[in-house]
């Protein structure tokens, strides 16, 4: 299984990612041992799991263009994103 998944840090940063192994890639980020997201906290606000290595990569991408894709996604997850939930 591939994932694609959006984190959110106190600052309200965002940041996507792809990996084979989801819970390993969240403590990666949060032990500072991925540069993108080096120095804080983040918290898992969405993942979406698919079959092919290609699908996830491909989805990554188009969500990392931001263009509609993104914004589709942020207004999916705007209670998420602002903590009102």
């Amino acid at each position: 299984m591939y994932y694609v998944y959006f984190l959110q840090n106190e600052q309200k940063e965002t940041y996507i990612g792809c990996t084979n192994d989801l819970r390993r890639r969240i403590q990666r980020h949060n032990h500072g041992k991925t540069h993108a997201t080096r120095g804080s906290s983040w918290r898992l606000i969405y993942y979406e799991a698919y079959l092919s290595k290609s699908d996830a990569f491909r989805r990554e991408q188009r969500l990392k263009d931001y263009g509609q894709a993104l914004r589709q996604l942020r207004d999916r997850l705007r209670d998420s994103l602002s903590d009102k939930s």
